[in-house]
């Protein structure tokens, strides 16, 4: 079951919450969360790529001055034809620039097809990581909310571990390897606990509005 709708994540979340009681107190106590969907494709991992350590608001400022200058989406052929200093005009540093060229270049070749990426979830993540500056933590977050895959389970975000670990009642923070131990009795639905652990993290506030 995707999870790209209120009843899909709802369903899934029931789903641990019977096999989990701690999950069932959470949901109680935090509400369910809303999802959160991302249009799948270039676009979307090129703004992954403008919002990294700024920001939202300044991802936003440089995503405005971007499709000024390459036109609405930034298309790939538009980004690879402007030079460094046009780029870098628009508020693009010169690492990101590398990483968008990197994204613009995989799609322009055919050898990234974003629309056709395999069905197991590991060697999606291994086509994805082939983009310089995406690495594991945004592949799995493009997969989750762009392709809505159910069972990812980024277990080295931060958030994530804090919330498992409220949740579960532990004394402190679970590390990665034990926050991906812990989730393996919520397959096939870990997709749902993460964005469960977001809105848990956040009080409740659904933190994916934006």
């Amino acid at each position: 079951m995707m999870v790209t709708t209120a009843d899909q994540l709802r369903a899934s979340l029931d789903a641990i919450a019977a096999a989990e009681p701690a999950f069932a107190g959470a949901i109680a106590r935090a509400g369910y969360p809303a999802p959160r969907v991302r249009e799948p494709g270039y676009e979307t991992l090129l703004r992954t790529i403008v919002g990294q350590q700024v920001s939202v608001a300044a991802a936003a400022s440089v995503w405005r001055k971007l499709e000024a200058e390459l036109g609405l989406g930034c298309a790939p052929d538009a980004l690879i034809a402007r030079d460094f200093d046009a780029l870098r005009a628009c508020g693009l540093s010169r690492q990101k620039q590398g990483y968008a060229r990197s994204l613009a270049e995989l799609v322009l070749s055919g050898e990234l097809d974003l629309h056709a990426l395999p069905a197991d979830d590991e060697d999606a993540i291994a086509q994805l990581v082939r983009i310089k500056g995406i690495g594991r933590w945004s592949a799995e977050i493009y997969l989750l909310f762009a392709e809505g895959r159910p069972d990812i389970w980024p277990a080295g975000d931060l958030a994530v571990q804090i919330a498992v670990g409220q949740i579960l009642g532990l004394p402190e923070r679970p590390s990665e390897k034990t926050t991906r131990a812990l989730a393996e009795n919520w397959r096939p639905h870990r997709g749902a606990a993460a964005i469960m652990a977001w809105h848990h993290y956040n009080g409740g506030a659904d933190m994916l509005e934006s």
